[in-house]
């Protein structure tokens, strides 16, 4: 059982993890692609290696998440993450050998599916059911202060010492990330609650995996949140290779303003899914957020400047803002009471991050052959698809949206259907 006198300090510490982690997790990537521009990769390349590492992020969510439900170690799959991205600068610093790139990328990608599942649990495990949406929005707050402080250290640092002082914050913010987790005094973990079993029970088991297969509001969801993500991830590398490309601005510096522009309308917004998921539910909360997109598309084709940075981030920020929140709510909403929720996080991230890891070398590809406008025009229609999703099964998704959590029981009560 979770001990009520250690659950602040724990609280506190996961926070701190959630700044930290943010630039340990991000740091790096939006910053690869420029790092490898400046040594000669063509686009193609640069996002082939960061598909790699995508991919196999992806194969590795799921199985992390069904791991972490099991585990009474929950903070270990954020300990390893952070050792991995220590590691990985390192390697990029030595070399810019692809297949040692290649390499670097799988290794903390594997490492790191872990770390949103098992962030996910230690909140519920911390807060329970009750306190999940109000915690998950505090923790995306300051996730994205973290990345927001983090691109502007890398921007700084990147202009002034060059873009390997940035690749040694990002191996700082891992160490700091593990020394965050290790201050959340494991007593502080329910464990069966943190997997998403009844909060009045004792005996009872996990229900099989089949239960993520027959829940239809999680598979649309997941669907909905792939194809978004296909046409979303590559937006940001590929922009800052646009204007860089077009030399309209400091290659660090450019990246760092993509990065902390967004940062800062992700902390707004974040905290107003909040907000809003708690009183009028998750549909139009997720709706918003798939909204964003082809606006964003359109914008960032038209505007390759160095000040079309602004309107283009303002955008990716509300998106994302509104899904790091809405997407880890609906999950434990919809899963309560079934023992899955952590495999079921990890399956949705999965489906996610298929889109999001074929994205960039679809989308380096395109700008190759076609031109950056017409990739920034095509990523920006893929959300089309989960838009039409998202309306025409409103009259599904709606009541498993809605704002009071699903009961914790065997059934989910109208959420699997």
């Amino acid at each position: 059982m979770t001990d009520p006198s250690k659950s602040r300090t724990g609280l506190l510490a996961l926070e701190s993890l959630n700044f930290f982690m943010a630039d340990m997790q991000a740091g790096i990537g939006p910053f690869l692609g420029v790092f490898l521009l400046a040594h000669h990769w063509d686009s193609g390349w640069i996002g082939t290696v960061m598909t790699i590492g995508g991919v196999a992020g992806m194969l590795m969510t799921a199985p992390a998440g069904a791991m972490i439900d099991a585990t009474s170690r929950k903070r270990l799959y954020v300990i390893i993450p952070g050792i991995c991205t220590v590691l990985a600068s390192a390697i990029v610093l030595l070399s810019q050998n692809f297949w040692l790139v290649a390499v670097s990328q799988f290794a903390t990608a594997v490492a790191g599916a872990a770390i949103g599942p098992a962030v996910a649990g230690i909140t519920l495990g911390i807060v329970r059911q009750a306190g999940f949406n109000n915690q998950i929005g505090r923790n995306q707050a300051f996730n994205h202060a973290g990345n927001m402080v983090g691109a502007a250290l890398s921007g700084f640092l990147g202009w002034k010492f060059g873009f390997d002082a940035v690749l040694y914050l990002a191996a700082l913010f891992g160490v700091l990330s593990i020394s965050s987790v290790l201050m959340i005094p494991s007593r502080a973990i329910d464990d069966r609650i943190a997997r998403g079993l009844k909060e009045d029970g004792k005996d009872e088991k996990a229900s099989g995996f089949r239960v993520l297969a027959e829940c239809k509001p999680l598979l649309i969801l997941a669907a909905a949140l792939g194809f978004f993500h296909l046409g979303n991830a590559a937006m940001l590398p590929l922009y800052g290779l646009a204007v860089v490309a077009a030399k309209q601005g400091n290659p660090a510096s450019l990246v760092a303003t993509t990065i902390v522009v967004a940062q800062g309308v992700m902390i707004v917004t974040s905290l107003a899914a909040m907000g809003l998921g708690e009183k009028r539910g998750y549909w139009l909360v997720l709706l918003a957020s798939f909204l964003a997109l082809p606006i964003r598309g359109f914008v960032a084709a038209h505007l390759i400047t160095s000040w079309g940075v602004y309107p283009v981030q303002f955008l990716d920020g509300v998106g994302a803002g509104l899904q790091s929140v809405a997407v880890p709510g609906l999950v434990a909403r919809i899963l309560n009471g079934t023992g899955r929720i952590n495999v079921g996080q990890g399956a949705v991230m999965t489906v996610q991050g298929l889109g999001a890891s074929l994205s960039p070398a679809m989308g380096g590809w395109i700008a190759q052959e076609l031109g950056y406008s017409d990739a920034f025009l095509i990523l920006g229609g893929f959300a089309l698809v989960p838009i039409f999703l998202w309306i025409a099964f409103a009259s599904l998704l709606r009541p498993a949206c809605a704002s009071p959590p699903v009961p914790a029981g065997g059934k989910l009560e109208g959420a699997l259907v």
